[in-house]
């Protein structure tokens, strides 16, 4: 069965910024080694634009054409699950493994949050990648 890839979700309480930003670079960076999700608690209607908007200028990817607002129940059981950063209310989704990313929401920030919460979210994806392939996180 070692040929499954890990699946990961991303996920925080509305699934319309950070978790949606990390799935789109989890499928850039991390799709070799995992599967990316996102998922919340509650939807949103639409992506956060901003997020949108960045993503597209940084990455070329637009998450409006391939992501949407999903639940925890929309998506797959998972290996990993990674919060982003949402204290008490963080959702909670049964895992292999659970880590806790910190970051701030940049919703109705500056560009320059956005794409310094991007720019974070990247390096985080590659770090998780690494230590998956390595086996450093243990999933069995």
């Amino acid at each position: 069965m070692k040929n499954m890839k890990t699946k990961v979700a991303f996920i925080c309480v509305h699934n319309s910024c950070r978790s949606q930003m990390a799935e789109a670079l989890g499928k850039l960076y991390g799709s070799e080694v995992f599967e990316s999700y996102s998922a919340g608690t509650e939807t949103k209607p639409q992506i956060n634009q901003d997020a949108v908007r960045i993503i597209k200028d940084l990455y070329e990817i637009d998450m409006n054409k391939t992501q949407k607002s999903k639940l925890l129940s929309d998506i797959p059981q998972v290996d990993v699950v990674v919060t982003m950063g949402c204290n008490v209310q963080c959702p909670f989704l049964p895992s292999k493994h659970r880590e806790d990313w910190g970051l701030e929401d940049p919703s109705g920030k500056s560009d320059e949050e956005f794409i310094l919460t991007a720019k974070i979210i990247e390096e985080k994806i590659k770090d998780l990648a690494k230590r998956i392939e390595s086996n450093e996180i243990k999933l069995d």
